[in-house]
C-alpha cells in the first residue's frame, strides 16, 4: 500500500522549478509524480504565487465542530418551543372565554 507523500510549499516550488530547467519528464519520474499532479501544482502556482502552494484544506478544531452541532440542536429546540407557543396562542384565539356564571 502507498503511503500519502506530503511536499512543503518550499520543495513543491523546487520542484516545478527543476522540471522546467531538466524537463517535464525527468522530473516526473525522478520523483514519482503524475503530470496532473505537477500541471496543478503550476496553475496555483501562477495564479497564487506560492502561497497557492500551501495546503488549501483546513482543519476544522473539533471543539468548534462541537459548538457548532449544539448550536444546530439549541436552534431546533428554540423553533419548536416558537412553533409550539405560535399553536397555544392561536387556540385560546378561538377557545371562547367561560364566564363565572350561577
Amino acid at each position: 500500500m502507498k503511503t500519502k507523500r506530503k511536499f512543503s510549499p518550499e520543495e513543491r516550488l523546487s520542484i516545478l522549478k527543476e522540471s522546467e530547467r531538466e524537463g517535464r519528464s525527468e522530473t516526473l519520474r525522478k520523483y514519482n509524480l503524475s503530470p496532473s499532479l505537477l500541471t496543478r501544482w503550476q496553475k496555483k502556482y501562477l495564479s497564487k504565487g506560492v502561497e497557492g502552494l500551501k495546503n488549501s484544506h483546513r482543519k476544522i478544531d473539533p471543539k468548534l465542530r462541537e459548538l457548532e452541532m449544539e448550536n444546530e440542536l439549541l436552534k431546533k429546540v428554540i423553533t419548536r418551543q416558537a412553533l409550539e407557543l405560535e399553536v397555544k396562542n392561536e387556540l385560546l384565539k378561538k377557545t371562547p372565554l367561560v364566564t363565572g356564571k350561577r
